[in-house]
């Protein structure tokens, strides 16, 4: 009996240990966040995955995910600067970058965070759309309409412990009811404007050609005058050449003759052969044999 006695006690005591020793060890994991808590109050908080011990019984821990959370925020509408309605569908990135914030402020309730998120959210994207034409809104979709609203939340979620890293807008369009009309109205600007731009190249070929024009007439004037300013000087050299070679009678007369001979060559044209000369013609003489 003594024995047996022993035996039970000795279990009741392994028992004991087991419980007290489960009761003191915190398992942190690498997704979490892990408080310590003693009649309420946080007195440690656990951020490094792995185990740790507490006091058992006295007290307990509370888990915070310590990881990115995605928030999709519902639909609605906001008003461009000028005064055009569009339909946002966003959803956010965010995580929690302070657990007692985060406990003290929201409970460790994610439900909470997350209406805290989208009155947060839905005012940045208010602001900044308002803030902007919507043929910039629609051009800002490739991310920096995003860039813009993330920077505008800020550090607005610091005081509940939570970071927004990221909005990204799932659709951001117009409303059925007008999407055409607006797109028509769009098509119609770009066309103005294109065909602004189009006008105002066609005016500065015009000036550059005219310009152009301008510059060859003067270059085409000034060789000419350089050509005949050479020729002229050509034809004086050629008579003063000419000049030399027949400064002589003899020559002279040699001169004449090549020149009556082409004089006639040149007239004998056509089939016209005839010609009527003076008998006492420089040619009338050659034709007679008298020269």
């Amino acid at each position: 009996m003594k024995k047996t006695g022993k035996k039970i006690i000795g279990i009741v005591v392994l028992l004991l240990v087991v419980v007290l020793l489960q009761g003191s060890m915190v398992s942190t994991y690498n997704d979490e966040y892990k408080l310590v808590l003693q009649f309420g109050k946080v007195v440690r908080v656990v951020e490094t995955p792995g185990l740790s011990f507490k006091i058992p019984f006295l007290q307990t821990t509370q888990s915070i995910p310590n990881y990115e959370m995605i928030y999709d925020l519902i639909p609605s509408e906001v008003n461009t600067r000028d005064k055009k309605v569009m339909v946002t569908d966003s959803f956010a990135l965010w995580s929690v970058t302070d657990p007692l914030a985060y406990l003290s402020r929201l409970g460790a309730n994610k439900a909470n965070a997350e209406s805290r998120i989208s009155v947060v959210v839905y005012n940045a994207v208010k602001n900044v759309i308002s803030s902007t034409d919507q043929a910039d809104v629609i051009s800002g979709r490739d991310g920096k309409l995003a860039e813009m609203i993330t920077e505008k939340i800020g550090s607005s979620l610091d005081s509940y412990g939570i970071k927004v890293k990221k909005v990204e807008t799932k659709l951001l369009d117009l409303p059925d009811s007008n999407k055409e009309a607006v797109y028509q109205r769009m098509i119609s600007e770009r066309q103005n404007i294109a065909a602004g731009y189009i006008a105002d190249g066609e005016y500065q070929s015009n000036v550059i050609k005219n310009s152009t024009d301008k510059e060859v007439s003067i270059i085409i004037s000034e060789a000419q005058a350089q050509a005949e300013k050479i020729r002229a000087e050509g034809e004086a050299e050629y008579m003063k050449i000419l000049s030399g070679a027949y400064n002589d009678e003899g020559k002279a007369d040699y001169y004449n003759y090549i020149r009556s001979l082409d004089a006639l060559k040149a007239s004998l044209k056509g089939d016209n052969k005839t010609i009527i000369l003076d008998e006492n013609s420089e040619l009338a003489k050659i034709l007679r044999g008298n020269y």
